[in-house]
């Protein structure tokens, strides 16, 4: 049968780590996208800077000549009069031999290198952008540009900055993007396990109803759904309507077979029995053999049916409580003591008369063979995959049971000692009907020197 993807995963949580995945992959998508866009939008505000400053520097340089003045004006800017700031202006002026400098306060007698020399193309109207080391180590943008002032003069026109403040701008929107989308990861997360939770709630009812169902104490789903999952419980309700039936048709049809063939045998057997002879009595022996093949296989078909019908449940106590009276007064006379008990509330998840046929051919099995006593007990076990078993043992204080002969003593028709009454077909129906049930018959040794018969079948 195809599985799809996920093997052995709920659809919560298939559910929700598809969601979560989902999510991640959208959220890392944009927060890459945003910080790329941030990443863009803050180097461009510092280059449009930069080029404030340099006009403002050259438009100064141009009218100095005119006014007097040595160089630019104020730039609004403190950062150029602080020693190593990281921001500078520079003025060299080429048209002569001696390329007079003049600097910001900030650059404290270094000089910023040329983008000319860095071979470095300029852009449309001369001016020139690009990163180089400044004079403390540290990268610097720069842009210059040439400007011919007439007589008074040509001159490179630099302003530079460092890339730090924008780098670490750009590093706190990083962090801060991450902390604000691991929030709304955790937020989506937690509201995906809610919706998910909210979603499937009616899964859960479900799944509720039908172990009540399981259990006998529900006859069908009586809940309302929401439209995508009612029809899938009105498809139970029939499936389960329909293995009655079943299980019904099947129960009829056995007991009118077993009718039709145990009469005529009967029939023959009293024939034979009337006309006492080698042939008649060899045609009794094998009538009445074929009698009792009849009853354990129609008795097999009914378990079978028995066993595949849903929602059959029995008390464990009361049924347990009749067999010891009923086999404590069987064998009574020979001095046989019965006990044990189980839980009022151990429940069998199957037919009150295949219990009373396990149980019975099981208790009677140890009276013969007992010399005192018979102790039962009913214990309550955990299974695979949450089912969990009811586990009947039956000790004995008889002879035993040697491990080679176990195996043997569970077939058909099987007697170890013909001394004993009996047809061998009781540790054999045991065997066959816990099957049925998806149990197991075990035998081994008892505590109490004789033989112990532990049945697995399913329970609550």
């Amino acid at each position: 049968m195809p599985r799809l993807g996920f093997p052995g995963r709920s659809i919560a949580a298939r559910l929700f780590f598809a969601a979560a995945a989902l999510s991640s992959v959208v959220l890392m998508i944009a927060g890459l996208a945003l910080t790329e866009y941030y990443r863009r939008t803050a180097e461009d505000v510092f280059e449009q800077r930069l080029g404030v400053y340099l006009r403002a520097i050259v438009a100064d340089v141009s009218e100095s000549g005119e006014d007097g003045r040595s160089g630019p004006g104020q730039l609004g800017d403190p950062q150029f009069e602080l020693a190593r700031s990281g921001w500078y202006w520079q003025i060299t002026r080429l048209d002569n031999e001696a390329h007079e400098i003049k600097a910001s306060r900030s650059l404290f007698a270094a000089r910023l290198p040329r983008l000319s020399d860095l071979h470095v193309p300029a852009e449309t109207g001369g001016v020139r952008r690009g990163g180089a080391l400044g004079p403390d180590g540290r990268w610097l943008r720069i842009v210059e540009r040439v400007i011919d002032v007439g007589d008074i003069g040509v001159y490179l026109v630099q302003v530079a900055a460092t890339t730090e403040e924008t780098e670490h701008q750009i590093a706190r929107f990083r962090w801060s993007l991450i902390v604000a989308f691991s929030l709304l990861a955790i937020a989506l997360a937690l509201a995906t396990a809610v919706q998910v939770s909210v979603g499937l709630r009616p899964l859960k009812l479900l799944q509720r109803e039908l172990s009540l169902i399981r259990r006998g104490e529900r006859g069908h789903i009586e809940s309302a759904y929401p439209t995508d999952v009612a029809p899938l419980a009105e498809e139970l309700n029939l499936m389960i309507s329909a293995n009655r039936d079943i299980v019904e048709r099947s129960r009829t049809q056995v007991g009118n077979l077993a009718h039709a063939l145990k009469t005529p045998l009967s029939v023959i057997v009293n024939e034979a029995d009337a006309a006492p002879s080698p042939l008649a009595a060899k045609v009794s022996e094998q009538a009445t053999l074929m009698r009792d093949q009849i009853s354990f296989y129609l008795e097999r078909a009914r378990a079978a049916a028995r066993a595949g019908a849903i929602g059959a449940t029995t008390e464990v106590a009361p049924v347990v409580a009749a067999l010891l009276r009923t086999f404590g007064k069987i064998y009574g006379e020979r001095g046989v003591a019965f006990s044990g008990e189980a839980a009022a509330e151990l429940r069998f998840l199957g037919e009150r008369q295949d219990l009373e046929e396990i149980v019975g051919n099981l208790l009677d099995n140890a009276g013969k063979w007992a010399a005192s006593q018979v102790r039962l007990s009913v214990a309550l076990e955990n299974a695979e995959a949450g089912r969990s078993r009811l586990v009947f043992t039956i000790d004995d204080d008889g002879p035993g049971l040697a491990a080679e002969f176990r195996a043997q003593a569970t077939r058909r028709g099987q007697r170890l000692d013909e001394t004993r009454p009996g047809t061998g077909l009781g540790l054999s129906i045991v065997a066959h009907l816990t099957a049925d049930y998806g149990g197991a018959l075990a035998l081994d040794d008892s505590p109490l020197g004789g033989l112990r018969a532990q049945a697995r079948l399913p329970g609550l």
